[in-house]
């Protein structure tokens, strides 16, 4: 499999799934955000499942992970120039993960909070807006990586600003215009099992 074309990611890893989506509108991003919400869900409900069924776990892994372990969330890294719809995409993940509320852009919190109620049990999910960061220093004086490490979904739009210190994430979404019309590309890169499986239900 190809290293990884994301140049922020160190250590390099390697690029286990890529896929592209076209998304012509706002509709169709809004879409994909949805289809990638129930793919969450997906797994976090087969990798939950294989560890209350002993014998399915003794048997086989649950998708998604090499090792049995449950669901440890997942860092979603989203790539793009202004205006690409990084924002978008995240509003429609969290409206199919059930948010109903409002959904606030962290340019000047940094990072938004969400607990959401899920079949499969209570879900955190925060989203990360790093383009005011004018040094990777400041976010590790921000006292991130405890989100990163309490197994929620975190989603991070301006990754770069952090350059080497979020380490290596589950996916990225690189979302660019289409020269040829008003839509996007989306190109899709899966770094880690968990984001592969979520990667082949999208």
């Amino acid at each position: 499999m190809p290293v990884n074309p994301d140049l922020a990611i160190q250590p390099p890893a390697n690029v286990l799934l890529e896929r592209s989506f076209a998304l012509a509108d706002e509709a169709a991003t809004n879409a994909f955000g949805e289809r990638f919400a129930r793919a969450i869900e997906s797994v976090r409900g087969a990798m939950q499942k294989a560890q209350q069924n002993p014998l399915q776990k003794a048997q086989q892994p649950a998708p998604g992970t090499d090792d049995n372990q449950a669901f440890h969330g997942l860092q979603v890294q989203l790539v793009g120039d202004l205006g690409a719809g990084k924002t978008t995409l995240v509003r429609a993940t969290l409206r199919g993960l059930g948010h109903t509320g409002r959904v606030r852009s962290p340019t000047y919190t940094l990072v938004e909070p969400y607990v959401l109620e899920r079949p499969a049990g209570e879900l955190a999910l925060y989203h990360f807006d790093l383009y005011r960061f004018t040094d990777p220093a400041e976010w590790a004086d921000a006292g991130f990586r405890e989100y990163f490490d309490s197994g929620a979904i975190c989603l991070v739009e301006w990754p770069e600003r952090a350059g080497r210190l979020l380490g290596v994430p589950d996916l990225v979404f690189a979302l660019d215009l289409d020269h040829e019309g008003d839509g996007r590309v989306l190109t899709a890169r899966a770094y880690s099992e968990s984001g592969k499986a979520c990667l082949e239900r999208c």
